[in-house]
């Protein structure tokens, strides 16, 4: 039976110390703040990462680089004979198109998998892989049943100000004034490759509903049941803890018997969205 490691990056919201935890990989992404590196997690922290960005620091995403990639894999492939690298979305970030192409030179050693997920739904998709891992797959069977099964998922995201999108020129200014105008809640969605807006709330309450509403839409009539056997929920948030927290009580009220994984975002993500977003997301189970 061959030896398989599981790689991801620190989108994941997987921690260097959780990845040791769990036997898996974390490549950290970097950044560029005001024009200096940063790698997340390993010399940028989350408090430190929004202290800059509230005080308007210039915050640039980047992918890893070749060479780290490169070199990660090398260091693994010493003690392992084949490796799943589990990117971020495909249709967020090219890191997992730059990554498949380096995976060429590596003779199916290394196999990529491309199943558009981000933040907690990632993290689920790394943990299903060691469990499959377990049950004695190889590393082109996970790819495969990881690629297969990436739409069983969705999240839902409510922002507290449409400033940050704005500012990476992720919507028009004009709409951003509007929305900023009106203190409008706006609730976004990830479905497979793309982020898209998926409705207006006028107050976090009213947000907080839509959200609850249709993953619990999601869970029923895309995913087989709102039941806690078949289905993985999961909140992220950006900065404000204490409001994930409460929104944790108000959720398991609505899914009882649920137990509801939660971590921050990634800061890829979070520098694009700012501080005070809540998210939820369901993950069906494998």
């Amino acid at each position: 039976m061959s030896k398989v490691a599981i790689v991801t990056d620190s989108n994941s919201g997987i921690t260097q110390s959780q990845g040791k935890e769990f036997g898996i990989f974390v490549l950290p992404m970097p950044f560029m703040i005001n024009e200096e590196p940063f790698l997340e997690d390993i010399d940028l922290t989350q408090d430190e990462f929004y202290q800059r960005l509230e005080a308007g620091a210039d915050v640039i995403t980047s992918q890893p680089s070749p060479e780290s990639v490169l070199n990660l894999w090398e260091e693994i492939l010493k003690e392992y004979d084949e490796i799943v690298h589990i990117p971020m979305s495909s249709g967020l970030s090219g890191s997992c198109q730059s990554a498949i192409m380096l995976s060429e030179d590596f003779e199916g050693k290394v196999q990529v998998v491309n199943n558009q997920r981000i933040s907690v739904t990632q993290r689920q998709s790394c943990l299903d892989a060691k469990l499959l891992v377990e049950r004695g797959m190889n590393a082109v069977e996970i790819k495969d049943f990881l690629e297969k099964d990436k739409f069983n998922s969705s999240i839902y995201i409510m922002l507290d100000t449409l400033y940050y999108l704005k500012k990476g020129g992720r919507i028009t200014p004009a709409a951003a004034a509007i929305g900023t105008l009106l203190k409008l809640k706006p609730v976004l969605t990830i479905q497979g490759d793309k982020l898209d807006a998926f409705a207006k709330a006028r107050t976090a309450t009213q947000g907080k509903s839509i959200m609850i509403n249709a993953i619990r839409n999601d869970m029923e009539n895309r995913f087989g049941g709102a039941r806690a056997d078949n289905m993985w929920l999961e909140i992220a948030y950006t900065k404000d803890r204490k409001a994930a927290e409460q929104f944790k009580e108000e959720l398991l009220k609505e899914f009882p018997g649920f137990d509801i994984q939660m971590d921050p975002l990634s800061l890829s993500v979070s520098c694009h969205i700012g501080p005070g977003s809540l998210a939820v997301a369901c993950c069906k189970k494998i």
